[in-house]
């Protein structure tokens, strides 16, 4: 026979809840906390600032983009494609005149303004490779086929994102 202890058994009845501990605030509690909170969002200023900068500079080549993506459609169709091939060599001329001095590229035609075009582009491609038909659709007596044409639109498209200032 098994003899039983004087005490009473527990039972649930007799416990009791585990008290909650006092809220804590997310708030920082030292002011060191505010001083990295306030150079992180200062740093984000600032970086948002640069980046702002930065794509207003370069609305001239999102320009250029959308017009040699018109220039390239109008290529395409038999009706427009003299007119379209013509405007190639004035859109690269505009492109850089928003950047460069108008008095240094204005008046720069033919193989010297190819050798510039090259200066401002590190992988060339305008004094020997398909950029060398601009000067001959400049003054409209040039019509490429369609793997030039292909071949050019490449070139001033990658040119237009990579250039820079000679």
């Amino acid at each position: 026979m098994l003899l039983l202890p004087d005490k009473p058994m527990a039972s649930i009845a007799d416990l009791k809840d585990i008290p909650a501990p006092p809220p804590v605030s997310y708030a920082p509690q030292t002011a060191g906390w505010w001083v990295v909170a306030g150079l992180i969002t200062l740093g984000l200023l600032v970086y948002a600032f640069f980046r702002w900068r930065r794509w207003r500079r370069n609305r001239f080549r999102r320009e250029a983009q959308a017009a040699l993506d018109a220039i390239e459609r109008a290529a395409n169709e038999a009706a427009t494609r003299k007119e379209a091939l013509a405007a190639l060599p004035a859109l690269v001329k505009r492109t850089v005149l928003a950047w460069a001095p108008r008095q240094q590229v204005a008046p720069l035609s033919g193989d010297a303004w190819l050798r510039y075009l090259d200066g401002t582009y590190p992988q060339g491609g305008f004094v020997q490779g398909p950029g060398r038909q601009l000067d001959a659709l400049a003054y409209g007596n040039g019509d490429i086929g369609k793997d030039e044409l292909a071949a050019l639109m490449a070139l001033l498209h990658r040119w237009i994102d990579d250039h820079v200032a000679a």
